[in-house]
């Protein structure tokens, strides 16, 4: 899943308006944006092997560390640890660890069975709605077109780049999900991890965005 998660991260502003947007985009892809370091650094493992789903060419061997459940309950709870030290407000830190969390169950209906429920155990989950591609694109597709209009709800742009930097973020994105769909598999897992690096670009686009836009 791919805007489905940047759709979480939209719809939460509805009920945390006064923490910005890239921090709800932090929360939501936390994992996966913690994912290519560990890919970097050989922790984790990903093969490049077409046909392993309708939807995408990636066989996810190993990621116990990023994307078990047990290690995302760990990743949630040291997010929300870390924001209330920060913003000391418990209502934040705990939406924020749901938005990690998110992640993982929304990862849980479109994965095949590759994800972890505790680092070690050979028992993996996963509905595999990556199995449809009607299936998937609905889905997703719905949930994204939901967390934007619920943040446009939320907010209201104060200047004219609060409009169009909002715009152009939701057409990039759809743009992206339309290359991963329809695209070339990536030619090597080295560049997928560094591709999956730029997601940070996203997250400083979701900060600029909400500096110039106001909550409703």
């Amino acid at each position: 899943m791919f805007i489905g998660h940047f759709a979480a991260g939209f719809a939460a502003k509805k009920w945390i308006s006064e923490i910005s947007l890239g921090w709800c985009f932090i929360a939501a892809q936390f994992i996966d944006l913690l994912w290519p370091f560990l890919l970097l650094f050989g922790l984790e493992r990903v093969v490049i092997e077409p046909g392993n789903t309708v939807v995408t060419p990636l066989n996810f061997e190993h990621y116990p560390i990023s994307h078990s459940l047990f290690g995302v309950l760990i990743w949630a709870g040291l997010f929300a640890i870390f924001f209330y030290i920060w913003k000391r407000n418990w209502r934040f830190s705990l939406f924020l660890s749901a938005l990690v969390l998110s992640h993982w169950l929304l990862d849980f209906l479109t994965h095949r069975p590759d994800l972890m429920l505790f680092p070690g155990l050979d028992f993996k989950v996963g509905l595999g709605l990556w199995n449809s591609f009607f299936g998937t694109v609905i889905v997703e597709g719905l949930l994204f077109i939901g967390g934007v209009y619920l943040y446009f709800k939320a907010t209201r742009a104060k200047n004219k780049t609060g409009n169009y930097a909002l715009i152009g973020l939701i057409a990039f994105l759809v743009i992206v999900y339309l290359g991963n769909l329809f695209g070339d598999p990536p030619p090597a897992e080295e560049a997928l991890a560094y591709v999956g690096l730029s997601q940070w670009l996203l997250v400083a686009w979701g900060f600029w965005i909400d500096r110039n836009r106001l909550p409703v």
